[in-house]
């Protein structure tokens, strides 16, 4: 039997861990689909290199960034971020660079700076691409914070590892079930969001 405070606290390390990198991925990510609007060749190199990322497998980033940063919280929010990175990044650019070029041309036509339209134009009608990209990070960020476990950054993860090293099943159950709980409640979170702030008439909101 596992304590109910052993639960809570790894439970709130896990929150932490994975809403800290999903957070950090945004930030970056969001910044980095609109840079990629200014040139195709700009575009190629950010996704190529979020593709590159995306291509090595989880546990690999978890282990490379060891060497690099060592181990503990902080290098698991870095390896977090690396694989949630892809998703925020190619579906935030998919959804900006696919508005309508008339909708584009009317927006110059009445004065709007390029900032203006991706603000006013490009972001609302992106919501739909960009949530759902967010949506994805966020599952994977979750998934992955379990695997950091490994690494020391604490977590459901450590629950998860020791019940499996003495095949406790109580302690897996305890690790996995709040982790799977999560999930769902990050998917149906962002889904409401993505409700609250998307225009009506797109995306079929």
């Amino acid at each position: 039997m596992v304590g109910v405070e052993r639960v809570l606290g790894a439970f709130g390390e896990h929150l932490v861990l994975t809403y800290a990198s999903l957070f950090l991925s945004i930030a970056i990510g969001i910044p980095l689909a609109i840079l990629s609007l200014k040139s195709r060749r700009l575009a190629s190199f950010i996704m190529g290199f979020a593709n590159l990322v995306q291509a090595i497998p989880s546990f690999a980033v978890v282990a490379i960034v060891v060497p690099l940063l060592g181990i503990g919280f902080t290098p698991a929010v870095f390896a977090i971020f690396l694989r949630a990175l892809l998703p925020i990044v190619k579906n935030t650019y998919v959804g900006l660079s696919e508005v309508d070029e008339a909708m584009v041309e009317a927006a110059r036509g009445i004065g709007l700076t390029e900032w203006e339209i991706i603000r006013h134009v490009r972001l609302p009608h992106a919501y739909p691409a960009m949530f759902a990209g967010i949506k994805f990070a966020a599952v994977l960020a979750n998934s992955i914070a379990i695997l950091t476990a490994i690494i020391g950054s604490g977590g459901l993860g450590s629950l998860v590892f020791e019940g499996l090293a003495s095949f406790n099943t109580d302690k897996i159950l305890a690790g996995s079930i709040p982790a799977i709980l999560m999930a769902v409640f990050i998917d149906v979170s962002f889904s409401y969001l993505e409700k609250r702030v998307t225009p009506e008439g797109i995306g079929g909101v």
